[in-house]
Order: structure tokens, then sequence, then C-alpha cells
């Protein structure tokens, strides 16, 4: 397998293969430019904003700064709105249903590191995929780790962070966060 290929797998991988490498300095120079265009160019800061994602649906707008690793790795629906400072490392695959909104500093992170000392000095690493669903409303300074499934109508309070699986129809915060009401959305 390439490094890329056990990257996608959520197998320990090395991040200095030259292929991936090549890519995240692609993404970066698309960031970059997405990053510094004007309201005044507001028309090819779209364009360039869907060209970093691997798949995005209509009526995608993003807040700058954004950062991500590979912007290959994420899906994201129709109608999704991310504010200022968002960060998502796509080492593994990122998917974001329809009518999503993201507060800012929002922090979605796939990408880990083994928790035995020597094989996290080996430079390797892994990621396991997060998925949020359709209508999810994630609050500022909220971190989403690594292998995350959030369901339908979702709200996250502010400031948490997120550490396990949740279902459709609730209220989650804190740190960690946990279920603080469900929703009626009857």
């Amino acid at each position: 397998m390439t490094e890329k290929e056990k990257m996608l797998a959520g197998l320990m991988y090395s991040p200095s293969d030259p292929t991936l490498m090549a890519e995240r300095h692609k993404v970066r120079l698309l960031f970059h430019k997405f990053n510094h265009l004007s309201e005044e160019h507001l028309e090819e800061r779209t364009k360039v904003l869907y060209e970093i994602f691997g798949e995005a649906g209509k009526n995608l707008f993003v807040e700058p700064p954004f950062f991500c690793d590979y912007g290959s790795n994420i899906k994201v629906g129709k109608n999704v709105f991310m504010n200022f400072n968002c960060c998502i490392l796509d080492v593994a695959e990122v998917t974001i249903g329809d009518n999503c909104m993201f507060a800012p500093n929002v922090q979605i992170y796939t990408a880990t590191h083994p928790i035995e000392f020597k094989a996290r000095n080996s430079g390797k690493e892994l990621g396991k995929p997060i998925k949020i669903g359709d209508n999810v409303w994630i609050g500022g300074n909220s971190t989403i780790c690594p292998g995350i499934t959030l369901g339908n109508n979702v709200v996250v309070g502010a400031g948490s962070v997120v550490t396990k699986n949740f279902p459709d129809d609730v209220v989650i915060a804190g740190n960690p966060a946990k279920i603080i009401k469900s929703i009626d959305n009857s």
C-alpha cells in the first residue's frame, strides 16, 4: 500500500511521504490564496474554495481564514457556513451534511497519534474519519476529535470538546461533551 492508501485506510502512515507532502503543499497554496482575497474578489474566493474541498454542494460559504491538511478528503453538503478560523485536519475523510453552521474557531481533527511513546516517536501517525449529519450547528471554539459521528440536528455548545458519538436531535456541551437536552424536531 502507498502511504496515502494507508492514511485513508486509518493505518499508521508516514506524513513525510513525498506524495503526501506535495498534496499538503498544493492545498496550502490554495488556502493561502483564499485567505488573502478580499471581499471585492468574492467570486474568485468562492471558486478557490471549491477547488480546496474534495466535494461541496451549493451555497458553501467560508469566512477566511480557513485551514486544512489536504482538502480533498473533505466532503460538504449544500448550504454550509463556516465562520472565521475554521481548521479541518483531514488525513481521514470528513463528511459534513447539508445545512450545517460552524461558529468561529471550530476545529475538526481526524489526525491522531499513537499513545505508546515509541510508536509516537516514530514520526508516523494515523487518522479516524469524522461524520457530521445534516442541520448541525457547532458553537465557537469547539473541537471535534478523531473518529466522531454527530447525528442530524445536533447543536454543539460553544467551547465543547466532542470525544464520543452522539445521536440525532440533541444539544451537547462541555469538556468532554455530554447531552444537555433532547430537541423535539417533530
